[in-house]
């Protein structure tokens, strides 16, 4: 009841509403959760963002909350900028069978990047199931169907979904994986997309000073968004004062620690496991970072400018 994080929603898809509920479109329960009943022609809604520099800290204490499948969750983003966007750094503590069934998600955009261990995971016409591991990611297209089927222990994941508040469907009588390969279908105009640590290649980055894995995601969502994994080619060079034009602009530190310097606001010291947002114009640096730092980078839209001043 207490606790410092987003209420839990509970959407109920039905033609008859006053068989549940009366006819009432919310129920309260006393934990707080809330139920929301919609139509069966359930359409995603996605609010406006509501752009803010945000730094969330890994010993800021923010709490673990039980989610899907017994996974512990911790907010990245405690407003959600308006509710546009959800980003949570999830844990799986007990290795083994993961209590997980077959599902899929009404969204627009949804990444699963593997931070630590790995997970088992099986996909919707994408062939066997496969390891994803330290390092690498996927993306869900909206509805595909999926499950997690085993994990090491204590691994961990970084999930964002966008919008921060989208339906999650469990379907009882597809099986998986499907009897179809099909990995260049589409779905609401996406491809799934699989991106390994031990494939990737390293070029420069669009900051002076460092390099990059690009994920091919900006490809597969046809621009929509666009997945980096970051870190200084230590070479003296010094990444300028810069901006962007992005929507949204979320970074998570995957290794070592850095500062960030951002106009207005200072200067702050970031470790692994810290996140923050740039909103669009603000003037930012990275500055006296580590040798090891190493951080993930979701823009929204793919395709942006950066302004070095």
């Amino acid at each position: 009841r207490d606790a410092n994080c987003p209420v839990p929603v509970v959407n109920i898809l039905t033609d008859h509403p006053e068989n549940i509920t009366d006819g009432a479109n919310e129920l309260v329960a006393p934990n707080g959760t809330s139920f929301k009943v919609h139509p069966r022609s359930y359409q995603l809604e996605i609010p406006a963002t509501q752009h803010a520099f945000q730094v969330h800290r890994l010993q800021d204490g923010s709490p673990w909350v039980i989610g899907r499948a017994g996974m512990l969750y911790r907010n990245l983003i405690p407003d959600w900028l308006g509710g546009v966007i959800i980003a949570s750094h999830i844990r799986i503590p007990d290795g083994g069978t993961v209590q997980d069934v077959v599902h899929y998600h009404t969204i627009k955009f949804q990444l699963i990047y593997c931070y630590k261990g790995w997970a088992k995971v099986v996909y919707e016409d994408q062939g066997p199931s496969f390891i994803l591991e330290a390092g690498d990611c996927v993306i869900q297209p909206p509805e595909i169907r999926h499950r997690v089927l085993e994990s090491s222990e204590n691994t961990e994941v970084i999930e964002i979904g966008v919008p921060a508040s989208h339906m999650t469907t469990i379907d009882h009588e597809m099986e998986l994986p499907t009897p179809t390969y099909s990995p260049n279908r589409e779905f609401d105009g996406q491809q799934f997309c699989r991106h390994q640590l031990k494939e990737a290649i390293w070029v420069p980055w669009r900051l002076d000073g460092f390099e990059s894995r690009e994920t091919g995601i900006n490809e597969a969502t046809k621009g929509l968004a666009s997945v980096h994994i970051a870190r200084p080619m230590n070479n003296g060079t010094k990444p300028p004062l810069s901006s962007h034009n992005s929507d949204i602009l979320f970074t998570f530190l995957l290794e070592g620690e850095m500062e960030l310097y951002t106009e207005g606001h200072g200067t702050q010291t970031l470790r692994l496991g810290d996140a923050f947002v740039i909103p669009p114009d603000l003037k930012y640096q990275i500055t006296n970072y580590s040798q090891t730092l190493e951080f993930l980078e979701l823009a929204l839209p793919g395709v942006f400018e950066t302004t070095r001043h």
